[in-house]
């Protein structure tokens, strides 16, 4: 790794860069979220939707915070002050807001995160164990809910998965989060491609891909609408200051619009592939596509109990999630490693483990919100929050309060308040059509699309 000014470890080449962005923002929301997400609301009608937001917001925004990144060559919480008072403007130290609310937002999402990884890492192993050979969908449901239902053994997985992610972000930018990335990009895309090639190949093709790609324009509506921009958001990891701080470590000569382009076009397509692997798998067997969040362990866990090489097959999913999990978690902490590194002076490995092992305390309430906390409603008082256990409450919090608004003063920053000499420079790279495209979209269409989610996620009580 190269070093700039002494302080800031630089990617070692535009590739590593790449792929870390990548393995930041593809991840269960790809290969998990999204085919559930798109299975509750019409199919083909949200993957439309969906394609259109990655292209007109997440895009921009994801510019937008790499030049913040860039400029300031700091931790997330400073990173916005830095750039303002590069710009001349007035009181910087307030835009700092920016980083100070998607490092808030990032830890609580990574606290959930990872119990939800925790899920996959068991499943993984109870697949691999040949626990679903044979099970009957009752059976396998039975499985599923009594999993949950046990607090120390869910705990357990999700201490497994932190300390894995403790391993590797310890190792610093090059050594491990770079590293990772290496491994997993390739191996993930192996094993994506081995599961659609079984999907395609005995799966019921037709009725699947009729119900992703045929168009279905009348299914559009607000719901639909909302629900794929919401999903943009989450996928791209806009908001949650990881692009921020990994932006910090990207040379100059590196086009931040094509970085942003390369990033999107990744989830477009991992995303794609998962709705491949697993719509005709779905309808093959006669399961549900709306079923929701629990169309992987208990609807596709049906399915591998109940298909030839199953237990391969099974294991070789749940494997490829665990791959799918372990980078986005890497950039989800990185905001909070690298300011603990710089305000307190921590080494590499002491703030890994300090900031992992904050989230294993919040993750707790999530872990017990599936058995022991199950009925308890922290904010049952407020209307909003009256049936939303601890897990619901910090994922409704972060994700469509804290989320749209960072993303927003973003959006209001660079589109408005940045030098132009400073936005000149950091996309000197970009043609002036891309230029003067980014900005349009970050001072008109961006700010208007996030206070339409923020808006009708927190008056209408609908979740992104």
């Amino acid at each position: 790794m190269r070093l700039e000014n002494k302080a800031t470890p630089l990617w070692s080449s535009h590739l590593a860069f790449y792929l870390s962005a990548v393995g930041g923002a593809v991840g269960l929301g790809s290969i998990w979220r999204f085919p559930f997400l798109a299975g509750t609301s019409g199919g083909s009608a949200f993957i439309f939707v969906f394609v259109l937001a990655c292209l007109l917001i997440a895009i921009p925004l994801l510019t937008a915070e790499f030049i913040i990144g860039r400029r300031a060559r700091t931790s997330p919480p400073q990173a916005a002050g830095v750039v303002a008072a590069a710009s001349g403007l007035p009181h910087p130290q307030r835009w700092n807001l920016i980083g100070i609310l998607g490092t808030i937002a990032t830890f609580m999402i990574m606290s959930y995160y990872s119990v939800v990884a925790g899920w996959v890492l068991a499943y993984t192993w109870k697949t691999a164990n040949g626990m679903l050979v044979g099970l009957e969908h009752e059976e396998v449901a039975a499985l599923w809910h009594g999993f949950l239902a046990n607090p120390w053994e869910v705990g357990a997985w999700h201490v497994a998965f932190l300390a894995l992610v403790t391993f590797i972000s310890a190792r610093g930018v090059g050594r491990g989060i770079e590293l990772a990335n290496k491994i997993r990009a390739p191996a993930l895309l192996i094993l994506l491609l081995i599961l659609v090639g079984y999907a395609l190949a005995t799966g019921d093709v037709r009725r699947g891909l009729a119900f992703a790609f045929a168009p279905n324009f009348s299914a559009i509506n607000p719901d639909v609408v909302l629900a794929a921009i919401g999903q943009a958001f989450y996928a791209t990891g806009v908001g949650m200051a990881m692009m921020l701080a990994l932006g910090a470590y990207v040379t100059k000569g590196t086009s931040l619009v094509r970085s942003s382009l390369i990033i999107s076009g990744s989830i477009l397509f991992v995303s794609i592939l998962a709705a491949l692997m697993i719509f005709p798998l779905v309808f093959r067997y006669g399961m549900n596509p709306a079923q929701g969040a629990e169309l992987v362990f208990d609807v596709l866990a049906t399915v591998f109990a109940e298909m030839p090489a199953g237990r391969l097959i099974g294991s070789l999913f749940f494997l490829l999630l665990v791959f799918a999990a372990v980078t986005p978690s890497l950039a989800g902490i990185e905001p909070i490693v690298a300011w603990l590194q710089q305000r307190w002076g921590l080494s590499r490995a002491k703030a890994a483990i300090a900031t992992i092992a904050a989230c294993w305390v919040v993750g707790i309430g999530s872990v017990l919100s599936f058995n022991l906390w199950a009925d308890w409603h922290p904010l049952g008082a407020l209307p909003l929050f009256s049936d939303k256990t601890f897990f619901s409450v910090v994922d409704y919090v972060s994700s469509n309060v804290l989320l749209p608004i960072g993303a927003f003063f973003t959006s209001a920053f660079v589109g408005w308040r940045l030098s132009r000499a400073i936005i000149a420079e950091e996309l000197e790279e970009t043609t002036p059509f891309g230029r003067r495209m980014t900005v349009w979209l970050l001072r008109y269409l961006c700010p208007l699309a996030l206070a339409t989610v923020f808006a009708s996620t927190l008056f209408l009580n609908r979740g992104a």
